[in-house]
């Protein structure tokens, strides 16, 4: 179980401060609704460590998160942007997520090939990723977080920018990764339809203070 009790934000300029309260099972996915700046993305940033808390607490299972440093918390990222580098192969792209240098050696390679055949990509592994739709490059981008195969997910609306056939397509393929890999999904979204259609649970930032409905 990953375990969020009385975590605690407060601004610089300390006006106001954000409090998250969340538990969420192994095979489960919290949708957070709220609006722009809300909190939302703070709440990411704290879960990933990009940010500090003043008080309260982050747990996986009997692992303590909070005071860990980013590099060394069992999570992986994916963001709206991409970050792809498109003149690169997808092979390339989804093998920056284990090696900075694409260094490749056969089991990193067998990793990527088998990711791919997860995310419906098997057939563009030497492809360059300029010639990819944008559904297509979000599911390279997956792949490439995926390769981890970290425990947590943080997904801070990453198919916002997609047509909505393709959004549909990509939010069905996170649930199926995530109950398959046993991973503890959070995602961030404006669009309580996307909730609707995977989220276990759904919180949304009322008055600075995550509330579940």
């Amino acid at each position: 179980m990953l375990k969020i009790s009385h975590l605690e934000f407060t601004h610089k300029d300390a006006k106001h401060s954000y409090t998250y309260t969340m538990n969420l099972e192994e095979k489960e996915i919290v949708g957070i609704l709220g609006e722009s700046g809300s909190g939302k993305s703070t709440f990411l940033d704290l879960v990933a460590g990009f940010s500090t808390s003043s008080s309260g607490s982050i747990e996986l299972d009997t692992q303590v998160l909070t005071q860990m440093s980013v590099e060394k918390r069992p999570i992986t990222i994916l963001f709206q942007s991409h970050n792809l580098f498109e003149h690169l192969t997808v092979q390339k792209n989804v093998l920056l997520g284990v090696s900075k240098v694409l260094k490749e050696n056969i089991e990193d390679v067998n990793k990527v090939q088998g990711i791919l055949k997860e995310v419906g990509l098997e057939e563009y592994e030497h492809t360059q990723v300029s010639k990819l739709s944008g559904g297509q490059q979000q599911r390279v981008a997956l792949a490439r977080v995926l390769i981890r195969r970290e425990p947590i997910l943080l997904l801070d609306e990453p198919f916002s920018g997609l047509d909505i056939a393709t959004r549909l397509e990509m939010l069905d393929l996170v649930q199926t990764i995530t109950i398959e890999n046993k991973i503890h999904t959070i995602m961030v979204t404006h669009d309580i339809e996307d909730c609707k259609r995977i989220a276990n649970h759904v919180y949304k930032m009322q008055n600075n203070t995550l509330v579940e409905q």
